[in-house]
């Protein structure tokens, strides 16, 4: 697992042990960040359900201005730590412990989100009703869900919708825009 591009190129990613942890593939994530590419640099990120970082360190890495991870392991929270440590980006990088359904009430507002939970653990649909009905998302900001490619995600209420998905052999990236608001500046 290693960063792709920007001012972290290159650099090998720590994983964790054993198999609670799926991090995202090198194939998917290249797609990932392809897709998103020009709406990155200066955002605000969330990566939801973090796990070794490896999605918000690459925000960062490509210009990101700011990440928060998010995640209720201890392990994980510790390798994020390295993870970013590692990679400079301890200036830009918040790094918290805990539940991420209960973080999603906190009101901070994000441009990008990220969500790769466990596949079997039902906290995506779960984030994405609280996404929306939190309004987290700034005006114009895009959510990323990761999932199984037969899994079928909820629409979301206005100002969100699926802007599109993409299939890559068993996995699914979900790309869902929220709308602007004229008096959201």
């Amino acid at each position: 697992m290693r960063v792709i591009t920007g001012t972290a190129r290159g650099r090998r990613l720590k994983e964790l042990d054993g198999m609670e942890t799926r991090p995202t593939t090198d194939k998917v994530k290249e797609s990932l960040f392809s897709i998103i590419q020009f709406d990155i640099e200066g955002r605000r990120v969330l990566d939801l359900f973090a796990g070794t970082g490896q999605l918000g360190i690459e925000a960062l890495s490509r210009g990101a201005a700011s990440c928060v991870f998010i995640d209720q392991r201890n392990d994980a929270v510790a390798l994020i730590r390295e993870n970013v440590a590692l990679c400079g980006f301890d200036d830009r990088a918040h790094i918290r412990r805990g539940e991420a359904l209960s973080y999603l009430q906190s009101g901070e507002k994000f441009d990008l989100i990220f969500l790769d939970p466990p596949y079997d653990s039902g906290l995506l649909p779960a984030a994405l009703e609280k996404i929306a009905g939190f309004d987290i998302c700034r005006a114009h900001g895009i959510i990323v869900a990761e999932s199984r490619a037969d899994d079928v995600l909820p629409p979301l209420a206005p100002p969100y919708g699926i802007y599109r998905t993409y299939r890559y052999g068993r996995i699914k990236l979900t790309v869902y825009h929220r709308d602007g608001n004229e008096e959201e500046a």
